[in-house]
């Protein structure tokens, strides 16, 4: 007889949890970070899933519904255009506007010299960060803000009223999706909270990775400070967002803190020492975080391993999930290692013996997480998802 979704929502809780707490449940949880991979599924395409959140929404509850997962994310396609577009955000590219309808948002680098934050104005910065952001980066990255002093304009006044009536509408939303993935579905809620690294947000949001790199080695000292500076904002924004039960994990986005994007010296000196106390601060306060670690990170597991026992779950993206196993399989539950390329162009077969190998290499203890090695997009085969899951469930019983 088939589980109710009470008696499912349970079962998958206690599997997750305790697979992140490095200890071993009655089988291998699987959790794919599934994006614009619902949308096909779903038979919508990328500008629907983007531009209509409730289309998103639906997405991830037929997946969820139609798949044996313990926890997906509530919608992975994060990026809802009634935001960018309201607000009149520069940095994002959102299908069916300034993309193919097929192809899922993608993030603007700024062009060297327009970064949204110039190398003299660290100090104003690091003084005041939520002052420079609104009056100074805001202003820079939307189409129709305007800086303090300059001539206030109707545009301006409604992208204040439409941005914030916009991101009301969507975050609010995100409780009742939650409750039907539980309550239809039986399925976890995979994250709760976000967080980035101070050194990241330089990057990605201010300095662009151009003028980082070179603040790196002009003004490394600004840079440390900044990244300081950007320390306490962050640590509030993950826990303000923490799941209150403190079952599932703060997600970190880690971008190009690592070898090669930036050197050994300014990982040690800058990005490690900013990062690793708003880590343990989370962690006090009865909260694990999701180290969504893209690309290779290897170069840095001795690091990680500094941080207590089960703070944390290590995601593994390119890098060698059984050197990762070797270095930190006895601190920290582990999830990933299944390439991306392979669920979109590999075979059936060849996901299942991937997926063997994990398991047989990395999972035999307990503390391992299924999933892909990064966000699943549009490109990946039904069939190759499918395959993944239905070996897991059968192979990753303990």
């Amino acid at each position: 007889m088939a589980k109710d979704a009470e008696t499912l929502y349970g079962e998958r809780l206690k599997r997750y949890t305790t697979a992140m707490r490095n200890g071993k449940p009655d089988m291998i949880p699987i959790r794919p970070f599934v994006a614009e991979f619902t949308a096909k599924y779903a038979g919508y395409n990328c500008q629907q899933v983007t531009q209509d959140y409730n289309m998103a929404f639906e997405a991830a509850v037929k997946c969820a519904a139609d798949f044996d997962w313990d926890a997906v994310v509530a919608n992975m396609v994060y990026v809802w255009a009634g935001i960018t577009q309201a607000a009149g955000l520069k940095y994002y590219a959102v299908p069916g506007v300034d993309l193919d309808v097929d192809t899922g948002f993608q993030y603007r680098e700024p062009p060297e010299g327009k970064a949204f934050m110039q190398p003299d104005e660290y100090d104003a910065l690091i003084a005041d960060p939520t002052g420079f952001l609104f009056n100074v980066w805001l202003p820079r990255v939307s189409t129709d803000a305007v800086a303090p002093g300059e001539t206030n304009t109707f545009r301006n006044n409604m992208s204040f009223l439409k941005g914030g009536m916009a991101m009301m509408n969507y975050f609010t939303a995100f409780g009742p999706q939650i409750a039907r993935l539980k309550n239809e579905c039986g399925t976890v809620s995979a994250i709760a909270g976000i967080l980035k690294a101070p050194l990241d947000i330089l990057g990605d949001k201010l300095r662009g990775y151009i003028g980082l790199c070179m603040d790196l080695l002009e003004r490394p000292d600004k840079v440390l400070a900044a990244c300081e500076a950007l320390m306490p904002h962050l640590t509030s924004v993950a826990l303000s967002g923490a799941d209150p039960d403190k079952n599932v994990p703060v997600g970190l986005w880690m971008h190009r803190g690592c070898v090669p994007f930036v050197s050994h010296e300014h990982f040690e000196r800058i990005y490690w020492p900013t990062l690793k106390p708003i880590i343990q601060e989370i962690n006090k306060a009865g909260h694990q975080v999701l180290f969504y670690a893209e690309g290779n990170w290897n170069h840095h597991l001795d690091s990680f391993a500094e941080l207590a026992d089960g703070s944390i779950v290590y995601h593994v993206d390119n890098a060698d999930i059984f050197e990762v196993h070797k270095k930190l399989g006895d601190k920290f539950c582990l999830s990933g290692g299944v390439p991306n390329y392979l669920l979109g162009y590999g075979t059936e077969d060849e996901v299942r013996q991937v997926c063997r190998k994990i398991i047989d290499g990395v999972a035999k203890d307990g503390g391992y997480i299924m999933d892909a090695s990064a966000i699943v997009q549009n490109d990946a085969k039904v069939e190759n998802i499918r395959a993944m899951t239905e070996f897991t469930r059968e192979y990753g019983v303990y």
